[in-house]
């Protein structure tokens, strides 16, 4: 079985494929502002970078459960309001405050690997 940020790295960064999607094909036919489109852009850029990030860590520095906890939380923080908030502003603004602190885990969890045990790279031959 497949460590669990691995896993969560996988199907964080499929899905922010599918939304990426979404947004640039789907969305276009309910939401018309090009600000909220760009915004929900932004949301599946940093999810897609940070679960490669995600799945890096698991395979390079599996020991280092701080960083992957942080990058975790803070794309489902950051993305997952930015998302909501972009779909329907009125019924999820109480997220509003949700989305710098998804930022700051994001930020805490390179910190996190940066300052973590570091990894031993396999010599290729």
């Amino acid at each position: 079985m497949a460590p669990p940020f691995w896993t969560i790295g996988c199907i964080y960064g499929a899905t922010s494929v599918a939304l990426g999607a979404f947004g640039a094909h789907g969305l276009k036919k309910r939401i018309a502002d090009p600000a909220k489109l760009a915004n929900w852009g932004t949301a599946a850029h940093y999810q897609l970078l940070h679960s490669v990030t995600l799945t890096f860590a698991a395979a390079i520095a599996p020991q280092n459960t701080i960083a992957m906890s942080l990058f975790t939380a803070g794309m489902t923080m950051f993305s997952g309001s930015i998302y909501l908030l972009t779909l329907d502003p009125q019924r999820f603004k109480f997220l509003g405050p949700v989305t710098p602190l998804g930022g700051l885990c994001l930020i805490g969890g390179w910190v996190a690997l940066a300052v973590g045990k570091r990894p031993v790279m396999p010599k290729l031959r």
